[in-house]
């Protein structure tokens, strides 16, 4: 009879913590704190919405394609088969 209400008491004490993981008011800087500093060579601040915008660095664009259809390779001049040694060097 007890485990049922310490159950209860579980889930209301899981629910109340994360009622505070929903924040949805807009960020601001709090009292004292300055504007983002600027960066050394730029000629002006970044506004908060080009700072929360990835650029190609950090989100590169996909370069290949997916293969639709069977394509014959090309030579690689790289791909060589192994050496009398299969690679090793030294006394080994």
């Amino acid at each position: 009879m007890m485990w049922p209400m310490m159950w209860r008491g579980t889930i209301l004490l899981a629910l109340a913590a994360t009622t505070a993981c929903g924040s949805v008011a807009e960020l601001r800087p709090r009292q004292g704190m300055g504007q983002v500093p600027t960066a050394a060579a730029a000629p002006a601040p970044e506004t908060p919405t080009q700072l929360m915008t990835p650029d190609t660095q950090a989100q590169p664009d996909r370069q290949a394609e997916l293969l639709t259809r069977s394509v014959e390779r090309k030579d690689d001049p790289f791909d060589l088969p192994p050496g009398p040694d299969n690679g090793r060097v030294g006394d080994n």
